[in-house]
């Protein structure tokens, strides 16, 4: 089996035609979006629209749920907020309960998904120490799965559950089926590694492999998309920038 896994979208529908335009052309059985179709980015409804149409199996991330109501919005930062609120009115009634009915965790034969972590995926918190990795394979674990897939930081990386728990940034990561491992499949949409490529992950069973793909899009296109809805200049300047 070859998996595509890929999340926080936010909006940004040139990185997302790009990630499709790829994925169909890499013999890929199943699609997963890890989260966040919506949030930041200036089409919303086209994003969502777009994934609907793969009839892919889609995770809850935090932005989603922001824009229906789901989840407080307090916590957010003053621009996150702002596109959380406007993305809200964008959004239809339908499309409102389809992402406020998406799950928090989905396990598979071969691996598990959540957007931010295993161990409390209702929080939306982020793998941010090796404490917070720890916890989160236990979770892994308890989900019958020694394999799982992120998104949430925007940060594609992978961790291993070795002693102490290690970590690469390499766009390759090899399967050990004795190694728990959890791998950070990155952005399509939004970057944060400085690296303003879209990232998304494949996951190859037969293989043993997971590998990171990075490819370009029209940051221009997408940044003047933001400007044009009123929405905060950082949100287009930050795609540039990949963080």
């Amino acid at each position: 089996m070859r998996y595509a896994l890929l999340g926080d979208i936010h909006g940004n529908t040139e990185a997302l035609k790009v990630v499709l335009d790829s994925i169909r052309v890499q013999n890929i059985d199943k699609i997963v979006c890890l989260g966040d179709v919506v949030g930041y980015g200036a089409e919303p409804v086209a994003c969502l629209e777009m994934i609907r149409a793969l009839k892919c199996d889609v995770i809850a991330g935090n932005h989603d749920w922001a824009a229906v109501g789901k989840l407080n919005i307090d916590c957010f930062n003053a621009y996150a907020k702002a596109a959380a609120i406007w993305t809200r009115d964008q959004l239809s009634e339908e499309q409102k309960n389809w992402l406020a009915n998406l799950p928090l965790t989905i396990t598979y034969e071969h691996f598990a998904v959540a957007h931010g972590t295993f161990h409390q995926p209702e929080a939306f918190n982020y793998i941010q120490t090796v404490f917070d990795a720890q916890q989160s394979f236990e979770a892994l674990k308890k989900l019958g799965a020694r394999l799982g897939f992120l998104g949430h930081s925007h940060v594609p990386v992978g961790f291993f559950d070795t002693d102490p728990i290690t970590y690469t940034l390499d766009p390759d990561i090899p399967i050990d089926e004795e190694l728990a491992m959890i791998v950070n499949a990155g952005s399509v949409g939004q970057p944060r590694d400085e690296n303003n490529k879209s990232s998304f992950a494949i996951y190859d069973t037969e293989a043993a492999q997971v590998t990171i793909n990075r490819l370009d899009y029209d940051i221009d296109a997408a940044a003047n998309k933001i400007r044009g809805v009123g929405l905060p200049e950082i949100l287009a300047a930050r795609l540039y920038q990949g963080k």
